[in-house]
C-alpha cells in the first residue's frame, strides 16, 4: 500500500532494522573523526577564544583531515539511516512523517558540509597561528563567523525539527513501537556533554565531548533496534 507522502507505509521490519544497523555504523565512524579532531588539552593560562583553541594545537593535520574524510562519508550514511525512524512514523502519521523527512533532508544537505568546515576552521587557526600566534584565534573565529556559524544555524533548524518531531509521534502513539521509546531521541547527546564537563580539561573529555551527536545517535539507533525486536512475530 501506498500512501499519500510516497512512501510505502506498510511495516518492513527488516527493512526498519537494517537501516538502523546501518546508522550505527556510520555513527561509529563519526564518533571516530570527532573523537580525533577533537582530543586535545587547553592552555589553561590562556583565557576567551584563545583559551579554546589552544586545545587543537596538538591536533595533527593527518587526524583533522581523518576527520573531516570520516564525518563526509559517515554523516550522510547516519542520516539516511533515519528514514528508518521515518518508516516508523510514516504507518501512522502522514502530518509528522512530512515534518520528519524534512529534517533528514536538512540534515542531509547541511550536516556533513558543516563538519568539513568545523574542520577547516581548526585547521585555519593552526596554519595562522605557524604564522601569528597572537592572532590566530581571531582569525579563526572570523572565519567561523563568515564561513561555519550561518551554515551551522540552518542545520541546526532541521536538527531540532527531526529531533522534536520524532519525540512528539512517539509520545502521541504515533508509531507501533511504545510510548517509552520516545527517551531514544538523538538529544540525549546533550547529556554527554554535561557528564564530559565533570572531568575537566582533559583530552578524552573533549574528545567525547565532541561526538555528542554522534553519541545520541548510537543512543537513539540502538535504543530502536532493541525495542524493534520486541515487537512479537516481527
Amino acid at each position: 500500500m501506498i500512501n499519500t507522502i510516497g512512501i510505502d507505509n506498510a511495516l518492513d521490519w527488516q527493512r526498519i532494522r537494517h537501516l538502523f544497523k546501518i546508522g550505527i555504523f556510520a555513527a561509529l565512524l563519526v564518533l571516530i573523526g570527532d573523537m580525533l579532531l577533537g582530543w586535545g588539552a587547553a592552555d589553561e593560562s590562556l583565557t576567551g577564544v584563545e583559551g579554546y583553541f589552544s586545545r587543537y594545537l596538538t591536533v595533527s593535520d593527518v587526524r583533522i583531515f581523518w576527520s573531516a574524510m570520516l564525518g563526509l562519508v559517515g554523516i550522510p550514511l547516519e542520516c539516511l539511516s533515519y528514514f528508518g525512524v521515518y518508516r516508523l512514523i510514516a504507518a501512522k502519521s502522514e502530518a509528522y512523517a512530512h515534518a520528519y523527512r524534512a529534517g533528514i533532508f536538512g540534515m542531509l544537505i547541511f550536516g556533513a558540509p558543516v563538519h568539513v568546515i568545523c574542520c577547516a576552521a581548526v585547521y585555519h587557526f593552526k596554519a595562522l597561528y605557524a604564522i601569528a600566534p597572537a592572532d590566530a584565534a581571531e582569525g579563526a573565529v572570523r572565519f567561523a563567523l563568515y564561513f561555519l556559524v550561518p551554515e551551522a544555524a540552518v542545520m541546526a533548524v532541521f536538527f531540532f525539527l527531526l529531533a522534536i518531531v520524532q519525540i512528539r509521534a512517539f509520545l502521541q502513539g504515533a508509531t507501533p513501537l511504545p510510548k517509552l521509546c520516545a527517551v531514544f531521541s538523538v538529544l540525549m547527546g546533550f547529556a554527554v556533554v554535561a557528564a564530559a564537563r565533570l572531568f575537566g580539561n582533559h583530552p578524552a573529555a573533549y574528545a567525547v565531548s565532541t561526538g555528542w551527536i554522534s553519541f545520541g545517535s548510537l543512543w537513539m539507533l540502538g535504543g530502536l533496534l532493541a525495542a524493534s525486536y520486541r515487537q512479537r512475530g516481527k
